[in-house]
This record gives C-alpha cells, structure tokens and sequence, in this order.
C-alpha cells in the first residue's frame, strides 16, 4: 500500500530580501572603498552612523526581542571606552587589541550587573540599569590614573602607530590622521556587518523563538520549556560586548575621554532609544532608518540650541502616535516588504509517496 505525504517547508526568505541581499552585498564591496574615495569628514560622518547604529541595533535587541528596556547602555559604552584607555595608557596594548579587550572586560561587568538588574521587572528594572551606569561613573571619575574627573587624552603615537596605520602611509600614501580614521572606519563597518548578522541569524533560529515567546509572555514561554532567565541572560551578555566594543571604538576615534562624557545618557542612551522607535521597534530594519533620519535631524536641527533636543523629542512623540511600530513598521504593514524577514511561512511543496507495506512492498 502507498500513502500520498504532502512535502512542508518552513521558510523565512521572500523575493524581496533575496534581491536585497545581492544589493547590500554590492554596497558593502562600495562601503569599503569609501575612504579612498571621499573626504575625510565624509569618513568621519559615516563611521559616526555607523557606530550609532551599532548602539541601536544592539539596544533593539535587548528592548526590541527580549523585552528588557535598559536605559543605562552608557554603562557599557564608558566602560569600554576607559578600559581601552586603560588598556592603552597604563600597559602599552595597541589601541586595535584594546578595543577587542575592552569588549570582553564589558562582557564580564554584565555579569555582576545582570545578577542585580534581572531581579527587577519593568520600570524597575530600566531604573536599576540607570543606577549601575551612573555607579560605574562615579567609581571611574576617582581614577587618577586615567585623569579622574577631568579625563584624559590618548598619547598622539598610540593612533599613530596603530596596527596597519605605517602600512596605509607605505601603500596608499595616507597621512597617518587619515590611516586612523579609515582603520576606525573600517573596524566600525566589520562591527556593524556582525552585529546585524548576529541579530538576525539569532532571530532566525529556535533561540529566537523563544526569545519572542520570552518577550511576549515570560510565564507562557516557561511553561513550554523556555529557559527565560538564559536566554535574557545570552542577549545581555551579547549587547554589553558589542557595545562595550562600539564604546571603545568611539573613544579611538575621539582620543579624549571624560567621565560626563563617556556616560552621557543623553548621547548613548537617548539618542539611541529615540532612533529606534522611530525606525521602528523589534525590526533589523527600523535602527537602520531611524539612524539615517537622526543623522539628518542632527544636522538641520543642531544649530537651535537648547529647542533641538526639544523638536527631536516631538517628532519621537508624534512617531509615536501615529505610527506606533515606527516609520519602517508602517511602511512594512502597507506594502508586506520585509528586508530582514524573520516570521516563519510553512510553504507546501511536491507529493512525496511512501510505500507501507510487507516485505514486497
């Protein structure tokens, strides 16, 4: 006897994104010859979109799809801006190495950090982050080492020995300003292509169920197995590491650090929460638009003063209302386009036949 058994298949790419793929493959190869090709401030706008992103795309992953609204991020950006520093300053580590370093030492100041804010639910929870950040600032401004509450510059030779900078100058005839902010750049690029790799390759595992099952209902997601804690516990420990890195990375770039500076709620935090929502919560894509529109927000509103941090906080509120899910939400609830898809189609394909039956068949 013969039984007809239809063929299932569970897929998550579409038309759309395949073609996207090819493009943003083509503009990445573009991405790398950037600094050959334009000014050195143009380099210099991009690797702060770059960055920025990173912050946000990280920050989506900890709001976004685990549910844990963090509002102290500055946390891990200063601390791993002063452990470069560190790293730098008091034994000698190329800056390359420091930043690479700095993440882990990140990674490792979640873990004390996790243990206190994961017994908080909520507000509470986003109001502990905050405390721990400004801890952490504190503790740090007493470091006389690193110049204490005034900061501290990075020695000239530290950028301009760095790791591939005396083979920029040999090869391509940089000066060796330029090699830095290229190398920075480029660094920053890498960091932004693993980032949103990582997010989206873990969103499209059974990881990322759970985690979507977490986020939604924590209490329905444990009931069916899911290791709540662990998987909150994976994400946190992911972003600080990443962040800790694009915190590191900035202050290369910067080569000045202050503690008022390094852990600005305003610049890490704010502005990364307000470039999520209005790209667009819980999507790859919504930090990718909302970077780009801040950038030119920054840059059209910048000279009003004090009125520009209110006018952001408008457009954030009127985002808000009228596009709950964000600019890039809106856009994919009308048009079904999906360039990072992560929701699971279950496609029927051919007729299979499986023969049931003795040992003639």
């Amino acid at each position: 006897m013969s039984l007809v058994i239809p063929s299932w298949q569970v897929e998550t790419r579409n038309k759309t994104s395949a073609a996207f793929a090819l493009a943003a493959g083509a503009a990445l190869l573009l991405a790398f010859a950037v600094p050959f090709l334009v000014s050195r401030g143009v380099v210099q706008d991009l690797f702060f979109i770059l960055t920025m992103l990173v912050l946000a795309q990280n920050w989506n992953l900890l709001a976004g799809y685990a549910g844990l609204i963090s509002v102290g991020q500055q946390a891990f950006v200063g601390f791993g801006a002063y452990a470069m520093f560190a790293c730098v300053i008091l034994f000698g580590v190329d800056p390359l190495i420091a930043i690479l370093t700095a993440g882990v030492l990140s990674m490792l100041l979640a873990i004390p950090t996790a243990f206190f804010t994961f017994r908080l639910q909520g507000p509470y929870f986003a109001i502990g982050t905050w405390v721990i950040a400004e801890v952490v600032r504190l503790l740090l401004a007493q470091w006389k080492a690193l110049g204490g509450g005034t900061g501290t510059s990075l020695p000239r030779e530290a950028t301009r020995e760095m790791i591939g900078v005396g083979l920029m100058r040999d090869v391509f005839g940089m000066k060796a300003s330029a090699s830095s902010d290229a190398l920075t750049y480029w660094i920053a690029l890498i960091l932004l292509v693993s980032t949103i790799g990582f997010v989206y390759g873990l969103l499209r595992s059974k990881q990322g169920l759970g985690l979507a099952a977490v986020r939604d209902n924590e209490q329905a997601a444990r009931a069916v197995g899911v290791n709540a804690r662990r998987m909150k516990a994976l994400v946190y420990l992911a972003a600080s590491f990443m962040t800790g890195i694009a915190g590191a990375l900035i202050y290369v770039q910067k080569a000045r650090i202050s503690p008022d500076a390094a852990f600005s709620v305003i610049d890490w935090t704010a502005y990364v929460i307000f470039i999520v929502v209005i790209g667009g919560i819980g999507t790859v894509e919504g930090p990718i638009v909302g970077v780009i529109l801040f950038f030119f927000l920054q840059n059209l509103l910048a000279g009003y003063g004090s009125w520009y941090l209110l006018m952001l906080g408008l457009i954030g509120i009127l985002v808000m209302l009228f596009a709950p899910r964000g600019l890039w939400g809106l856009f994919s609830d009308r048009t079904g386009i999906q360039l990072f898809p992560v929701r699971r189609l279950l496609r029927g394909g051919s007729l299979n036949r499986a023969h049931k039956g003795g040992p003639h068949g």
